[in-house]
């Protein structure tokens, strides 16, 4: 593991020196420095208990660190969510292991609770001596009492949650320096339930259940391609944002990361995009882990029922996400402010929504899965919403802040509802008029191709009737609707690698300045998602040499622990926006499987990575 000086800026370090630790419930952030800067407990959609994060002063952290720390570094246990830190002080180096503990024995493909409610933390000395500080600071202050288990803390911010902290040391209070000589060791355990209902199990034993339930998940993974072990962590990073008991998957796992440093752009990612979630089983899907797929299906179709038809997103309950709300306590990281709770895109209307159910319904079944009557009934309302809305404005897969529009890429998503559902109608001999689900979703097919056409500009733009360039018509070949090497597909390629150029590979989504969006701020980062989308393109236009040098291009963009971004910023090549993000780590993971099918046994000569 290589050790390097931390970087830091008034407080926060970049987003890339932190990894990810999850159980399926919540998830954690952990810094190069030692500290969880964000955990949501007792899942993702709950309140910060710390987020230092998001107010470097005030959000509060778990810290185990030297005392002085002179450098650091950091790597995943190898097919597993268990991460382990390195860090150098003065007079020796110190090994943190990190993990939120899963049940011995827990099947990560099940629909059901895996996680033992605990972020356990590991320390021992590997060469020399060190002074070891270790620092429990909830966001907004506890009131911390000594028991016999340990300490209890009744967090101010959070009157509901009790956490308790257990230790091979003895703790007197929620902070203390221990020196350690090599091969010394210690634990710390934070739980976010009763300790009278742990059972006492040995830490270590606690971690070798963790690996041991990773491990079995992982070693379902059907991959030999390009970057195999970016693709294989990126599939274990979207299954640390999968809430297992309810098959929905968060968009990221934190909220108000900024997409430019200072900036307002800052949104709450914390929930299940309908969207988002699809993509993402879609891509584990096509490495050999359909159990996320038919987990998905059922959640969404759950959340659907309840109200008639799907949201935008949803609570992990399936239930409408909070409303928007500023936090004004916070400064935001590295003062990017505001600080939001919750997602007003929760109230908007987004036609794609149609076609990502339906679509994952085809997969599905062409998985092996069975489309019975019942589960008919449920996805023929979606069709009759595709074939009546879409031509009607929406607030689109970029959930604009202002006036709806026909987007191109809703419209899109509605021609997909349409085509996959006489497709499933006609090889089941299901209920349906399938010849005029079969010329509606032609209807919308021509309309992309000629209402949404600009001849001034060359490119399929944003809505029909035209508008701005848009990088998510690079996803139209992706979901099927027209094939990447139609001229007019070939030239809309051109013209978005041109025109949303952000350098090195990147590309914007699109030009603030140029697309109405409702966000008074013009500036954002580079969307990765959508230099993963022009790789796509040039794969299925046969122009693979290019293809597969943009993919390691943007594979090399990876933390070293192989972590993504939403976004990253053109001229530094920093992460900005919500971290680690699904969208991008689905992108990682489809092009990849892409460029393996068309390389054929070239490919394996591009397993790096």
């Amino acid at each position: 593991m290589k050790l390097s000086a931390l970087r830091g800026d008034r407080g926060y370090l970049p987003l890339e020196d932190h990894g990810l630790i999850g159980d399926g419930t919540t998830a954690a952030l952990v810094g190069r420095d030692g500290a969880v800067v964000w955990l949501c407990a007792p899942r993702f959609d709950a309140p910060p208990v710390f987020c230092r994060i998001l107010d470097a002063a005030r959000g509060g952290a778990f810290t185990v660190s030297p005392d002085i720390l002179v450098a650091s570094g950091q790597r995943y246990i190898e097919d597993t969510g268990i991460l382990v830190t390195e860090m150098q002080g003065p007079t020796g180096l110190l090994r943190v292991t990190d993990a939120l503990t899963l049940r011995a024995g827990a099947d990560l493909a099940e629909d059901a609770p895996a996680g033992r409610a605990e972020l356990l933390r590991l320390a021992e000395v590997v060469e020399g001596t060190v002074e070891v500080r270790i620092d429990v600071a909830p966001y907004g202050g506890a009131e911390v009492t000594q028991e016999r288990d340990g300490l209890r803390f009744y967090c101010r911010a959070r009157p509901e949650l009790e956490l308790w902290l257990a230790s091979s040391l003895d703790l007197t209070g929620p902070a203390r320096t221990v020196r350690l000589r090599a091969g010394e060791r210690l634990h710390v355990a934070l739980r976010f339930r009763s300790a009278h209902r742990s059972r006492a199990v040995a830490p270590e034993q606690r971690l070798e259940a963790t690996a041991d339930a990773w491990r079995r998940w992982a070693s379902g993974i059907r991959y030999d391609g390009p970057a195999r072990s970016l693709v294989r962590r990126s599939a274990i990073t979207l299954k640390l944002l999968d809430h297992f008991e309810s098959g929905a998957m968060v968009a990221a796992p934190t909220s108000s990361l900024p997409e430019v440093i200072g900036g307002g752009r800052n949104w709450d990612y914390r929930y299940a995009w309908i969207r988002d979630a699809a993509f993402a089983v879609h891509s584990l899907r096509r490495i050999g882990l359909a159990a996320e797929a038919w987990g998905f299906l059922g959640w969404a179709l759950d959340a659907v029922d309840r109200d008639g038809r799907p949201k935008v997103l949803y609570d992990l309950d399936g239930e409408l996400a909070p409303p928007e709300e500023i936090c004004d306590a916070l400064e935001g990281y590295r003062g990017s402010r505001p600080v939001r709770w919750g997602n007003a895109a929760a109230e908007q209307q987004q036609h794609d929504v149609f076609g990502e159910i339906i679509d994952c319904a085809y997969q599905w079944a062409s998985g092996g899965g069975e489309i019975r009557p019942a589960l008919w009934r449920r996805l023929a309302p979606l069709l009759e919403g595709a074939a009546r809305e879409w031509r009607q404005p929406d607030h689109g897969i970029w959930e604009v802040r202002s006036a709806g529009r026909p987007f191109t890429y809703s419209a899109a998503l509605c021609q997909v509802a349409l085509d996959r559902g006489w497709r499933l109608a006609e090889r089941y001999g299901l209920p349906g008029d399938v010849d005029g689900l079969r010329r509606t979703a032609e209807e919308i097919r021509r309309a992309i191709l000629e209402e949404a056409w600009d001849p001034r500009v060359g490119a399929i733009t944003s809505a029909l009737g035209g508008g701005p360039l848009d990088a998510s018509a690079l996803a139209l070949p992706l979901r099927r609707v027209i094939p990447a090497d139609h001229p007019r597909m070939i030239a809309t390629t051109e013209a978005i690698a041109a025109g949303l150029r952000a350098g090195d590979g990147l590309l914007y989504r699109y030009l603030p300045g140029e697309y109405d969006d409702g966000v008074a701020e013009s500036d954002e980062g580079a969307f990765l998602l959508c230099s993963f989308w022009l790789v796509d393109n040039l794969t299925g236009q046969g122009r693979l040499d290019e293809a597969l040098s943009l993919y390691e291009e943007l594979c090399a963009r990876a933390s070293p622990l192989g972590l993504l971004p939403e976004q990253i910023e053109p001229a530094t090549g920093a992460f900005v926006g919500n971290f680690p993000q699904a969208f991008s780590h689905v992108g990682l993971i489809a092009s990849g499987v892409s460029l393996a099918r068309a390389l054929g046994p070239r490919a394996r000569a591009q397993e790096g990575g």
